[in-house]
């Protein structure tokens, strides 16, 4: 299963109708992939907020939605397409990831759970998801999760119960935290013993450094591939059988203890 993720550079100069078409154009060329990736709100920026509002858009019909829906079927890919700000019919904001099949169509939408900002941001501006999102492909269950949700561990482990074998992670990942991006998801590959796939954003936007440093991580916790700091494409080999393997090999999911007693203070 070959898997490519796209780190967007996210530059505020760049117009956000001009990135959406450079984007698909760039999704539509991985012919080849089975599965592309793109980071956190591409669209727009993680960190600016002041435009959420102005971007927001419906998960159908909207521009990205129309956009990628048509570079996932020139691609001939499945393709997690980001994220991106959500109006919801009934007015609330989402962080709203979005799977398309290498048909086009629409296969799963997920709702980001735990948003970052402390009060302000994501925070303050968007509501959160409330539903765990796995994903059935020919070849394997990927599991749904965006940026914060990667210091999360519950979340993962409830991917993992619905079947999931590949978790992709979009991001728009602050530079100044990069150890932790590689800490984390190394560390939800170890505990989930499945593979973590992992992209974020270049650039600077809203005054704040990206990461990048997308990458692959293994059943076992290896880095399989990662990206420099600027916009970059990332492919690797993904060989699901191994997920099987490894949790035969080392079973140490079958020795979890559930329903424990919280204690009392």
């Amino acid at each position: 299963m070959r898997a490519t993720l796209l780190q967007i550079d996210v530059d505020p100069a760049e117009q956000v109708a001009d990135r959406r078409e450079r984007v698909a154009a760039l999704v539509a060329a991985q012919r080849g992939a089975d599965l592309v990736v793109l980071p956190e709100l591409w669209p727009v920026g993680a960190f600016a907020a002041d435009d959420f509002a102005a971007e927001a858009e419906p998960v159908d019909g909207g521009p990205t939605a129309v956009a990628m829906a048509a570079a996932a079927r020139a691609a001939g890919a499945w393709l997690h397409a980001g994220s991106i700000v959500e109006r919801d019919p009934e007015g609330p904001l989402y962080n709203t990831s979005l799977l398309y099949s290498p048909d086009g169509e629409l296969r799963a939408a997920y709702r980001k759970i735990h948003r970052f900002g402390f009060d302000e941001g994501e925070a303050a501006l968007m509501a959160g998801g409330r539903e765990i999102v796995a994903a059935r492909l020919p070849q394997t269950v990927l599991g749904l999760a965006t940026c914060y949700d990667l210091r999360f561990p519950e979340q993962f482990r409830l991917l993992v119960d619905a079947g999931a074998e590949v978790l992709v992670v979009p991001a728009g990942w602050p530079a100044r935290r990069r150890a932790h991006w590689r800490l984390l998801a190394q560390a939800r590959a170890v505990e989930s013993q499945a593979y973590v796939v992992a992209c974020g954003t270049a650039g600077t936007h809203a005054g704040v450094e990206q990461a990048g440093h997308s990458m692959v991580v293994d059943p076992w916790g290896e880095v399989l591939a990662e990206a420099g700091p600027g916009e970059q494409v990332l492919t690797v080999d993904l060989d699901p059988a191994r997920v099987a393997a490894t949790r035969a090999d080392f079973p140490v999911l079958r020795d979890r203890v559930l329903g424990i007693p919280t204690p009392r203070p």
